[in-house]
C-alpha cells in the first residue's frame, strides 16, 4: 500500500495535494484497492464552487458506484480528461496520473486540518 507524505487525507479516502494556489484531488491507494477495477469516472461539477464534504462526482466499478467527496471547499477547475478513456489510471497510479480533479481552494489553511500520513494509516489499520 502506498502512503505518500506530500498529500493530506480524509476519512472518506480522498487525498489532496497543493501546488501553489491549485490543489489536486484523488482517491487513495487504499480506496482504489478496496473498490477494484474502476470502469468509469463521472465529474459533473467542473466550474462549480462546492463546500467541504460535498459530492463532486462518482467513481464506478463493476458492481457499484461510489460518491466522491471534496476534502476542502473550493472551485472545481478541471477534471482529469485522461480518465474518460483510461479510468484504470486511478487503479494504476492514484497519486499521479490517476488524479481526479484540480480545485482552487477557498482557504488553503483548511488543508492543514486534514489527516497526515500517520493519522490516515491509523484509519485504514496500517502501521
Amino acid at each position: 500500500m502506498n502512503f505518500p507524505n506530500n498529500v493530506r487525507y480524509t476519512q472518506e479516502h480522498e487525498w489532496i495535494r497543493v501546488e501553489g494556489e491549485i490543489a489536486y484531488v484523488g482517491i487513495t491507494d487504499y480506496a482504489q484497492a478496496q473498490l477494484g477495477d474502476i470502469v468509469f469516472v463521472d465529474i459533473p461539477t467542473v466550474g462549480e464552487t462546492l463546500k467541504k464534504g460535498e459530492t463532486f462526482g462518482t467513481i464506478e466499478v463493476v458492481k457499484t458506484v461510489s460518491d466522491l467527496f471534496l476534502p476542502i471547499g473550493g472551485e472545481v477547475l478541471e477534471q482529469n480528461e485522461r480518465l474518460v478513456d483510461q479510468p484504470e489510471l486511478v487503479n494504476k497510479d492514484p497519486y499521479g496520473e490517476g488524479w481526479l480533479i484540480k480545485i482552487k481552494p477557498d482557504n488553503l489553511a483548511d488543508v492543514d486540518e486534514l489527516l497526515n500520513v500517520e493519522a490516515y494509516k491509523a484509519v485504514v489499520g496500517e502501521k
